[in-house]
């Protein structure tokens, strides 16, 4: 067991971390995984429409640079249920609830006010 016995190496944090935002915002920006979200979302909440999920989602990715770091972790936290590194890539699963959820606060207005 340790470190050398993992096929993929070791992999510094911030190259995993700049990945993982990679792929969320390419997820901000393709529309069969907002139609997806949006499908998701009224499943938790009838009152999020598909146009509004992917409009409150695309919204996000031009805004991202502008927000605090803290506020870049909460969101990462709502939407990143786990990341799994392979010999094959890396592997984000979403949490669905975390972006229906973050379609509602944008839609709301209350991401980005102190940015």
């Amino acid at each position: 067991h340790g470190a050398g016995s993992c096929p993929v190496g070791r992999v510094p944090a911030g190259e995993i971390e700049g990945a993982v935002i990679d792929q969320l915002r390419a997820v901000f920006r393709q529309p069969e995984i907002v139609a997806g979200t949006s499908k998701a979302a009224r499943f938790h909440a009838d009152d999020i429409t598909e146009a509004d999920a992917r409009a409150a989602l695309r919204e996000l990715d031009p805004l991202w640079d502008e927000l605090f770091p803290a506020e870049q972790a909460r969101i990462v936290a709502l939407l990143v249920e786990r990341v799994d590194i392979g010999t094959e890539g890396l592997n984000v699963r979403l949490r669905v609830d975390g972006l229906s959820g973050l379609a509602r606060e944008m839609l709301a207005g209350s991401i980005g006010e102190a940015a």
